[in-house]
């Protein structure tokens, strides 16, 4: 039973002291904290002792829950939520007393000799890293009902995103492993960052696909729970309105992965394996390991304890900037600015015209797309200091002026790339630019919001997303000297868009770009409407004229020259109302489907040289 001193404390509440005999000492230690931390009312309409003893049981294991997902338990999340809520409500400026100015990073050009020793050197680093995906997010933004890893990457082999993915990773694996100095072979891990809304759906998945591919011991899952939902500013708890046994709860934010990582132990593991980078990387983004092995390749040479890869960005474009913020009491810090926060930030540090692109056409502060490389040693030691815990904020909608009341409850939320911001000055943050046709393509908006977005500005859409699959594997093979097609405009789902040849391969056929060119040779030109999908690794592309369709796929003991005039009806490309439920949402979503009239497919599952000519 409790001592007196927590008698008294529990006296004032007179609903749950009645109900003390039920709980057991670890619960009863659990009442304490939230009667010390003001936390009474969750107890005021409790009936007594022998009326809902399960649910009353039921709300214990639920904030036992709370308390131990949280770095520091459930009162330091009320301690800093009150902080933070003291300083919304006074509309105090986080970023007070700091100036912002340009930090230094790389600025890579694809295909120059610079770019193709980057990726080279990224290769041989690729055997020391780790990969983190963080996909605790569904696809009901985008009109999609399923979870966002599974979305078809793009719909010319429908290859979902996760299947691209670990592709990928397995092919810098191979190739990383190839060109081991010590001739050691050694697994990538690769953990994905789960939610309540992702878990079971990601693992079905996963194995429902042999997991692509991939040895389900290189394969972790981290399940991030949610906190505790806010109801004023003095941080009570909200209980949810249909059941006062209950906390209303919502994501914290993908900046868990840092506590998550911590706290499973992994981290030692590869250190103790002789791994030295951690890769983080979000859902939908099909462009991105175009960008890996050069941005690793830059995170070695440059010694970068962290390194965002970046796109070039437009002054005021809703993608926030990688920004060097310097205090005027010396701290200084290489962080993630969110894009209506730079152009307030640099007017008030003597810049009158804020947020302006310079020379280049673009703002010197380069977007961040939230890919993130982390030297493990360094990250491992700083979040020993934190317990993983990331920088917060909170964002109450108020009612009125007076800021007392909230529309709705709020809760604490963190993002991944701001960790950087408790790192000493002395650590080594840069960032990696790169071009956004190479780099950067997100599927996050449905076909509604994407119509709507002023011309000219990224519509981050479906049927953009795969738009720029085909043009940054179009313009990667006219670099390796392949005359590709220009691409004609198309209206698709209300959206203009530039549609080029349908290009797409396999990861393990093309990873870089030096890769790339040693596959492609004579006079090679692609037609505007053909698709190409090579799905073989030891295919080369050699005095090819394509006019139509040509699908390849071969063992990896195949060689396959293609070759020739190559010409058939080809595949055209209907238009699909995203309205039309008869369609399946994963097309719908796209405004257009395939209709496969005419193809040349070979596949080649014996051992030899081949060659494709028609």
């Amino acid at each position: 039973m409790a001592s007196t001193v927590d008698s008294n404390i529990f006296s004032s509440v007179p609903a749950l002291q009645s109900n003390l005999g039920i709980l057991s000492p670890d619960q009863i230690e659990l009442a304490k904290i939230l009667l010390e931390n003001g936390q009474s009312h969750l107890f005021q309409q409790w009936p007594q002792l022998g009326v809902d003893d399960k649910h009353k049981l039921d709300f214990f294991d639920q904030i036992a829950r709370l308390n131990s997902s949280y770095p520091g338990g459930l009162a330091a999340y009320i301690k800093t939520a009150k902080e933070l809520l003291a300083d919304s409500k006074l509309g105090k400026n986080p970023y007070d007393g700091f100036s912002p100015s340009v930090p230094s990073g790389e600025n890579l050009t694809f295909g120059n000799e610079n770019f193709i020793e980057m990726e080279k050197r990224g290769v041989v680093e690729a055997r020391n890293a780790a990969f983190v995906l963080v996909a605790g997010g569904l696809g009901e933004r985008l009109g999609y009902n399923g979870i966002k890893v599974a979305l078809p990457r793009e719909t010319t082999t429908g290859t979902c995103f996760l299947q691209h993915y670990i592709e990928s990773i397995l092919a810098l694996q191979e190739a990383s492993n190839k060109i081991a100095s010590d001739g050691s072979q050694r697994d990538i891990p690769f953990i994905i960052m789960t939610s309540d809304d992702t878990h079971s759906r990601t693992l079905e998945l996963l194995e429902s696909n042999s997991y692509f591919g991939m040895k389900p011991t290189q394969v972790h899952l981290l399940k991030q729970e949610k906190v505790a939902c806010l109801d004023d500013n003095d941080a009570r708890l909200a209980l949810d309105p249909h059941n006062k046994y209950s906390i209303q709860t919502k994501p914290h934010g993908h900046g868990d992965v840092h506590s998550l990582l911590y706290s499973s132990g992994l981290l030692h593991k590869w250190l103790d394996a002789g791994l030295k980078w951690v890769l983080f990387f979000q859902d939908t983004n099909g462009l991105l390991f175009n960008a890996i092995p050069a941005s690793l390749g830059v995170s070695a040479t440059k010694q970068y304890h962290v390194n965002s890869l970046a796109v070039p960005r437009k002054a005021k474009e809703a993608i926030g900037g990688i920004t060097k913020l310097t205090h005027v009491d010396g701290r200084s810090m290489v962080i993630n600015v969110e894009y209506n926060q730079l152009d307030p930030l640099l007017r008030a540090s003597g810049f009158p015209d804020g947020d302006v692109n310079c020379e280049t056409g673009f703002s010197p502060f380069p977007g961040n797309i939230n890919q993130l490389i982390l030297e493990l040693g360094p990250y491992k030691d700083e979040l020993q200091k934190t317990g993983g815990a990331i920088k917060e904020f909170v964002n109450p909608k108020y009612k009125d002026s007076t800021k007392t009341a909230f529309k709705s409850s709020t809760r604490l939320e963190c993002m991944m790339q701001d960790y950087p911001k408790t790192l000493p000055p002395t650590a080594r943050v840069g960032f990696t630019v790169m071009d956004i046709w190479l780099a950067y393509a997100p599927v996050k908006n449905n076909p509604e919001d994407a119509a709507k977005v002023p011309k000219g500005n990224p519509y981050h859409s479906a049927t953009s997303g795969e738009m720029a699959i085909y043009r940054a594997n179009s313009l990667i093979l006219q670099k390796a000297g392949v005359k590709v097609e220009e691409p004609v405009k198309q209206v698709l789902n209300g959206q203009e868009v530039e549609v080029w040849s349908r290009i797409t391969w396999k990861p393990k056929w093309g990873m870089i770009f030096s890769d790339i060119k040693k596959k492609v040779s004579g006079n090679c030109e692609v037609s505007q409407r053909s698709t190409m999908a090579i799905k073989g690794r030891n295919v080369f592309i050699e005095d090819l004229s394509l006019d139509g369709a040509l699908i390849v796929d071969s063992i990896d003991d195949a060689e396959v020259k293609l070759g020739g005039l190559i010409k058939n009806n080809g595949w055209t490309m209907e238009s699909v109302d995203y309205k039309d439920t008869s369609v399946p949402e994963e097309i719908r979503i796209r405004g257009f489907r395939f209709n496969k009239v005419e193809q040349l497919e070979k596949n080649f599952t014996q051992p030899g040289n081949f060659s494709v000519e028609d």
